[in-house]
């Protein structure tokens, strides 16, 4: 089981990067869409 994680996580490391960038935008985009309206 180790070994299939380790060769999962192998073939997707180029894109980890792009993928974390891109959960932490849709985070930061929740955020401000659920923090915006209490301005107005």
């Amino acid at each position: 089981m180790f070994t299939e994680l380790k060769a999962i996580i192998d073939r997707s490391a180029p894109t980890l990067l792009g993928d974390a960038v891109g959960a932490a935008a849709l985070v930061v985009l929740l955020m401000a869409g659920l923090y915006l309206p209490g301005l107005a």
